[in-house]
């Protein structure tokens, strides 16, 4: 009588573990468990229904609130209530690929149904966000990837932060920094994930920047689609108005059109529309164009005086700025030449616009969008008023360097940069602006110096005769 009890527990002991491992074996595919729970004294799918009682499944088909024609296998259930994440003491398991596909797809069908803005929808997106990230972490596992990678002229390298989220370039999919590894170009800023990178078929748009430094200076040259086959500009993508196979975007930088992937409706000041019609709104440009301008955006290379020269009549911000670059420039010899200067290095205020000390001619794309916007007019002027301070009162070398009106021979020392005087074109030499004009004769110095040459010529003359 005991081996046939011990028998019969040993008996019920191993169906109810069988029935424990095939629960968590599967979790997807687990059914709902009845009253009584899955341990204990409960009622298993293997033990003898009562005489008289329907089959199980039929009992599950007929349970109170369940729909006619629901199916009776429920994993969304599963898929709201149970973590899958966690895995039972003493097991090492972890659903595979298509199991979490199974269950994203049930999750969001389940998120569709549900009544919109209620708890339990909002419980099953953040089921799905979870399912989504570990399905991300089995497809994409962590593997030690080089720091630097080269592609295509691009110099990628690895991303440490974890927090900022990103978008790729490649696949326009969101970058997970917590579990993916991603990559960031140097040179323009060109994002993408590990595994996107044999994928990259756009070269970096700086090589484009060093080699071809200049601005499509035509407002939205559009060609129409028919010039591009009706396929993107970048990538070949079938693309057409109407959004079929995919929309197609123009950037209005280039007037070419671009797929959605391509194009992702970013704003960027267009040059053309700054220069001809002083226009700064932002307007939809392609991603590599977008890339290009934020990397030109601080090159001076438009001449304005030979692009647009009427601008300066309509634009008198234009002119201000041209005459405080003018008398920076007059004043670049004081500051090479005072010791003093060099070790305050007062030219260093400009390092930032390095191309103000060199010329007047040529301008940024900020450094019009600046003079728009009134910043640069009132930094300008600081650094002009800085500048006229050390060469006027703090230096003593540098006012020393001063001229005297030799016309009327009155007045303060004179400098080429104040704003009531005329400097000689021939000789540089600084005169009162009225004095200068109202002269009929010739330059002072300039007469001068002809003097002393010709009786230098002469000297050299007699000398030479025997």
């Amino acid at each position: 009588m005991r081996g046939v009890r011990a028998h019969t527990g040993r008996g019920s002991e191993g169906a109810r573990l069988a029935r424990f491992r095939q629960a968590h074996l599967n979790p997807f595919n687990k059914g709902p468990e009845p009253p009584g729970g899955g341990g204990g004294g409960g009622a298993g799918e293997d033990d003898p229904l009562p005489p008289g009682a329907p089959p199980l499944d039929a009992a599950r088909r007929h349970e109170p609130g369940r729909a006619d024609g629901e199916s009776s296998e429920r994993p969304m259930d599963l898929g709201l209530a149970e973590d899958h994440f966690s895995r039972p003491v003493g097991l090492i398991l972890a659903p595979d690929v298509q199991q979490l596909r199974r269950a994203i797809e049930e999750c969001r069908r389940a998120i569709l149904a549900l009544p919109e803005h209620s708890e339990r929808q909002k419980d099953a997106v953040v089921r799905l966000i979870h399912l989504r990230l570990k399905l991300q972490e089995l497809q994409d596992p962590d593997e030690e990837e080089p720091n630097i990678r080269v592609v295509l002229e691009h110099r990628f390298y690895k991303e440490k932060s974890k927090s900022v989220k990103q978008m790729c370039d490649k696949c326009s999919t969101i970058i997970w920094g917590l579990i993916q590894t991603w990559y960031t170009c140097t040179g323009c800023y060109y994002r993408c994930h590990s595994k996107c990178l044999p994928l990259v078929t756009k070269p970096c748009v700086r090589s484009k920047v060093s080699h071809q430094a200049e601005y499509q200076l035509s407002i939205c040259p559009e060609s129409g689609l028919d010039s591009q086959d009706y396929r993107c500009a970048e990538c070949r993508a079938p693309i057409a108005l109407r959004g079929v196979p995919s929309e197609a975007r123009q950037c209005d930088y280039t007037g070419l059109y671009y797929c959605s992937s391509c194009h992702w409706n970013d704003l960027a000041v267009v040059p053309a529309r700054a220069i001809h019609n002083w226009d700064f709104e932002p307007r939809k440009v392609s991603r590599c164009s977008m890339r290009y301008l934020a990397l030109m955006v601080s090159r001076p290379v438009l001449k304005l005086r030979e692009i647009n020269p009427l601008l300066f009549n309509y634009v008198e911000e234009l002119v201000e700025i041209r005459k405080l670059r003018q008398d920076i420039l007059l004043m670049k010899p004081y500051f090479i030449t005072c010791k003093e200067a060099m070790e305050a290095r007062l030219l260093l205020q400009l390092q930032d616009r390095q191309h103000f000390v060199e010329n007047d001619e040529m301008y940024s794309l900020q450094d019009l969008i600046d003079i728009e916007a009134g910043r640069l007019s009132c930094s300008l002027t600081e650094i002009h008023t800085l500048f006229a301070k050390h060469i006027k009162l703090d230096c003593e070398r540098c006012q020393a360097k001063g001229f005297v009106c030799e016309l009327c021979k009155e007045g303060d020392v004179l400098f080429p940069f104040d704003s009531h005087t005329s400097v000689c074109t021939d000789c540089s030499a600084v005169f009162h602006r009225d004095c200068y004009y109202d002269n009929s004769t010739t330059c002072p110095k300039c007469a001068r110096l002809s003097l002393r040459k010709q009786s230098l010529f002469q000297d050299s003359v007699a000398e030479a005769e025997p």
